[in-house]
């Protein structure tokens, strides 16, 4: 099971920089996000609202997930950021971006205030959630958040909170420093491969997050390839410059794709001549390379679709 719409890539808008949201919804991103928290001034926190109802009434974003980040509900802005802006344009919002949730009480207090906003406006199609791990309650609840509604379409790993959580050292968000080289083995594995593990458990997508290097290319990549390794379906993007390279590494390539396609053809050849295992390139085919391969078949039919 994969969430209706792919997200290789999603990229971060600051809701109070109005200039920037067109250009952001006619980008390469899978999926626009823009912002109230983390990138919003508090002093500018209720304005910028206005902003996301502008952007969600006068703008197209194609095919593109139309998201916003709302506060966390340790201020006194998050009720509000729900009530304001759902109750204008709820109808037009794929996701609400919850970040640092703490438990399954945390998702359930947002869920029930937009299922009861959705109930006064009378629309009829449910606003999904992308939930945020960036704190050491939420990484030690993940099973339960996971698990806490129907609304949870996506899980997301919050690098930079998450680090100042459990009191990690780190230079910057998403980049490698002297504490990686140091460490002997990647020091962010066990929580992301939680993660993955917590949503693929529940039929959920998984985003890494952002690399705050935006002109760090390389790096970048590097984050990303490492992503994909653990599982992960895209990663967050803070730069336009990110979008295209964030799209190339999570999706298969045609190399792969062929590969895929060859080995489901070898096998439901061996298969119909009644066989169990046959050999492609000189190695075994079974069932287990079966079922990878229709996992790479998936991801490319679903990206097909998700763009038509």
């Amino acid at each position: 099971m994969m969430p209706a719409k792919m997200q290789r890539s999603m990229l971060f808008v600051p809701a109070v920089k109005w200039a920037l949201i067109p250009k952001a919804a006619a980008s390469e991103a899978d999926a626009v996000c823009i912002d109230l928290e983390d990138s919003v001034p508090a002093q500018e926190k209720e304005a910028s609202r206005a902003n996301i109802v502008r952007a969600f009434e006068e703008l197209d974003f194609g095919s593109r997930a139309r998201m916003m980040r709302m506060n966390g509900l340790d201020t006194a802005f998050a009720y509000r950021d729900l009530i304001d802006i759902v109750e204008r344009v709820g109808d037009r919002i794929d996701l609400v971006m919850l970040p640092k949730v703490n438990s399954a009480a945390d998702v359930a207090f947002v869920a029930t205030l937009l299922g009861q906003i959705e109930s006064n406006r009378g629309f009829t199609r449910k606003i999904g959630l992308a939930v945020q791990i960036e704190t050491a309650a939420g990484f030690m609840n993940i099973r339960e958040i996971a698990a806490a509604s129907p609304r949870i379409e996506w899980m997301i790993f919050g690098q930079g909170d998450f680090a100042a959580s459990m009191r990690m050292p780190a230079a910057d968000i998403g980049t490698m420093d002297e504490h990686d080289a140091l460490y002997p083995g990647h020091r962010w594995h066990t929580v992301m491969q939680t993660i993955v593990a917590a949503a693929r458990a529940n039929g959920l997508g998984c985003l890494d997050g952002p690399y705050a290097a935006f002109s760090d290319k390389q790096g970048f990549e590097h984050a990303c390839k490492i992503a994909r390794a653990l599982g992960f379906d895209g990663k967050q993007c803070i730069h336009p410059s990110q979008l295209a390279m964030a799209n190339a590494a999570f999706s298969p390539s045609g190399a792969e794709a062929e590969h895929a396609r060859r080995v489901v053809a070898a096998y439901d050849a061996a298969a119909a001549a009644g066989k169990g295992a046959v050999q492609l390139d000189g190695k075994m085919v079974d069932e287990a390379n079966v079922r990878m391969a229709r996992v790479v078949l998936d991801q490319v039919d679903h990206m097909q679709r998700s763009k038509s």
